[in-house]
């Protein structure tokens, strides 16, 4: 049997905590062996733990993240996860793996694992395969009504910019959020296109398009004329 990737997460955020367990369930190369609060909570476990990755967040108390990185032993690799995007030049500096900026989407969570992959296996470490022993599906918290809703990316129909908010439109529910649409492109994966200044549709959904629009479930969407030529283009593929 392939053993696994023994993940340890480090963030003094319940919910950022939650995310990243989340996450780590749908790979099933990876295992959770614990999380911590604080940064002298990870270097009590890494002392007597066998830890091969480190999911760390760098706003902490008593102790900054990037001053734990400093102590910890040759070959425990580190993903830092914050949202500061400040930290991103002294971490590299550090040689930390990657560099997740909150709230991190699946798609780029996993691409941070295979990044780790990658080097794993060139050095002969644990290897997950990515395509037939993980499959996930990927996902997203979405925050509203005082609640954060898991939304899954091939349940979104499209994306609907209104004033300071974002609609998400999903088959048997809408959900609006505050923020921005731009915000979003740069979360979602590449089956997501923005057609226009306040949308963004899921090409997997799409039913029809002509030079002007697209349709989604009997909704006809304009296409902005900035974006009509790249759009035609991607469509046309």
């Amino acid at each position: 049997m392939t053993k696994k990737v023994r993940c340890l997460v480090v963030d003094d955020e319940p919910l950022a905590i939650d995310i990243l367990k989340e996450y780590i369930q749908q790979v099933d190369g990876l295992e959770l062996i614990t999380t911590c609060s604080t940064a002298m909570d990870a270097f009590s476990v890494i002392t007597k733990q066998e830890i091969d990755l480190i999911f760390l967040d760098i706003e902490m108390p008593d102790l900054n993240g990037l001053e734990l990185v400093k102590t910890i032993k040759k070959g425990i690799k580190v993903i830092v996860t914050t949202a500061y995007r400040e930290y991103a030049i002294e971490g590299y500096e550090l040689d930390i793996l990657d560099y997740l900026l909150k709230p991190i989407s699946f798609q780029r969570f996993f691409k941070s694992v295979n990044k780790y992959l990658r080097l794993a296996n060139n050095n002969n470490m644990p290897r997950i395969e990515s395509g037939s022993s993980a499959k996930p599906r990927g996902s997203m918290f979405i925050y509203a009504d005082k609640k954060n809703f898991k939304v899954y990316f091939d349940d979104i129909l499209y994306l609907e910019s209104i004033k300071d908010y974002v609609r998400i439109h999903i088959l048997k529910k809408n959900i609006i959020t505050k923020g921005t649409i731009s915000h979003f492109e740069g979360l979602l994966p590449s089956c997501f296109l923005r057609i226009h200044r306040s949308y963004i549709v899921n090409t997997s959904k799409i039913n029809a398009f002509t030079n002007h629009d697209v349709e989604i479930n009997n909704k006809e969407i304009p296409i902005g004329v900035s974006y009509k030529r790249a759009v035609l283009e991607s469509l046309k593929e």
